[in-house]
Order: structure tokens, then sequence, then C-alpha cells
């Protein structure tokens, strides 16, 4: 692995397997409230912080920050509400947001398509150091807020209305993911890009579920694919000059695809073998 003595390598490792374990981190919970999608959506607002920071020349992360998370908030209050104007509400949001980072893009001066799709589709190996250091910094604190308050959002997705007789915060608590949420998909863009950061929050989530049953259990090993996935994802895009975002998701799936087959196959053989066997009947023998 001679690549991993260049700087810029080992940014991008990095900056991989931070993602790698925030992402299944939060991605459990949005998988427990079936809202594994809302990752794309937020993606497409955040896109539009992107041209907000390109267009002002500041730092596009942290712009893109800030955009999603308002998105995110709005998303959250939508939802609330009520669920068909509710899902009318975020297309209108994902489709503007989607828009209106185009429009912002092009009219900075850093408008290329390259530009644009290193956003799109992640491109770590252009991480600069003070992105690294926002990603780490931004994904430390979503994994202390995913396992600090483990326990009240382990409820909320499971039971809202329990949640509330119960005391919890519900609101607060849903504010909370929405906007670690935005903040995990902003980060994760320079991994996997905006239109791929949903797959490394619930393609390990996924995986993970195959063999585990507790939530706890689920999260670790979700954690772990998504780290291992990550790690590879850069190893191998850089032995065969691939992108590093795509080669992860790949990577992941691959992982599911395996586990999914040999839990099942493991199911079989304990099914067979807990099959009661057929005993043939003892030969009667008839004495004279």
């Amino acid at each position: 692995m001679d690549l991993f003595q260049y700087d810029f390598m080992l940014r991008a490792l990095t900056g991989a397997l931070v993602i790698g374990l925030a992402a299944p981190a939060l991605g459990i919970y949005l998988v427990q409230r079936r809202l594994s999608l809302i990752g794309d959506g937020i993606g497409h607002v955040a896109l539009t912080g992107v041209g907000v920071g390109l267009l002002l020349h500041h730092s596009p992360v942290i712009s893109a920050v800030l955009v999603s998370a308002a998105g995110a908030v709005g998303i959250e209050l939508i939802r609330q509400r009520g669920r068909t104007s509710g899902d009318l509400a975020l297309a209108l949001l994902f489709y503007g947001g989607i828009a209106g980072g185009v429009v912002l893009v092009g009219l900075s001066d850093d408008s290329s398509n390259a530009n644009l799709m290193q956003y799109l589709f992640g491109s770590l190996i252009t991480t600069s150091p003070q992105d690294v250091v926002v990603i780490v910094v931004l994904g430390v604190a979503v994994l202390l807020a995913m396992t600090i308050f483990r326990p009240a959002l382990f409820a909320v997705c499971n039971d809202e209305e329990y949640a509330k007789v119960s005391g919890l915060p519900v609101r607060t608590l849903n504010l909370l993911m929405a906007v670690t949420t935005a903040v995990t998909v902003t980060i994760a863009m320079r991994t996997v890009g905006l239109l791929l950061v949903s797959a490394l929050m619930v393609v390990p989530v996924a995986a993970a579920q195959q063999v585990t049953r507790g939530f706890v259990k689920t999260m670790v090993l979700a954690m772990v694919i998504g780290l291992a996935a990550a790690g590879a994802g850069v190893a191998v895009s850089a032995e065969i000059n691939t992108a590093p975002g795509a080669t992860t998701v790949i990577l992941a799936l691959v992982a599911f695809v395996a586990i999914a087959l040999g839990s099942g196959a493991a199911r079989v053989l304990r099914r067979r073998a807990h099959q009661p066997r057929e005993v043939e009947p003892p030969d009667v023998v008839l004495q004279s």
C-alpha cells in the first residue's frame, strides 16, 4: 500500500473510517422508523448548501451543514403535521433543493462539471485538511449523540405515543435525529457523495439485521460492517483506480449479500438438524 504514504490518502482513509462508523450508528434509527430514504432527500437539500458555499467563497461543507440542517428541521416539522401533505411538501423540498444547488453551482466561479460531480458522487482524494477536521469533529458528535441518547431514541423510534406518555421530549428527540441526519449526510458527501450517502446508512444495518436480534448488537455489528466497508473501499479503489465512494457502497452490498446467503444457509442446516428422523420399526420375530 505505497499510496498510503501520501497525506491525501491518509486524509481520505480518516474521513472514510469516521463516516463508516457514524452513518450506520444513525442509520439504524432511520431504518427502525422506516425512513431509510430520508438521506437522499436531505442530500438534495445539502446540494443547495454546497452551491451557497461555492457562490460566497466559503467552505461548502459548513454551508451544506447549515442549509441541510434547516431543511431537515423543516422536514421533521412537516412530518408531524400530516402524512399526505408531508409527502408532497417533502417532494417539493427535495426537488427544489437539487435544482437550487445546480443553479447556484452554475452561478459560482467554480462551475465546472467536475466540481459538481465530486459532491454528487464523492471525491475523497481532494479532501483538504480543514475538511478532515470538520468531518472528524461532526462525526464524533453524531456518534456521541447516537450512543448517549440511545435508550430515548430507541423508545421514540418504536412507539412515539408510548414515549410521550413516558414523559420523553419526543419533539426535541425528533429534531435531534433530523439535525444529526443532516450532519451525517453533509460530512459523508466527500466520502460517498450526496447520491450514495443513504446506502452507507442503510446497507450495513440491513446486513447486520440478518444475523442479530437485539438492537445494541445490531447497532454494533452495523458499525463494524460500515467501518470495514469504508476502509476496504478506500484501499481497493486506490489499487484498481475506481471511485472510493462507489467502491465502498459496492463492498457494503457484497457484505449484505454474503451475510444474507450465509445466514439463510445456516437456518436451513439448523432446521434439518432439528427435524425428527424417521425410525424404522424393529423387526418382529415370531418364535415357534
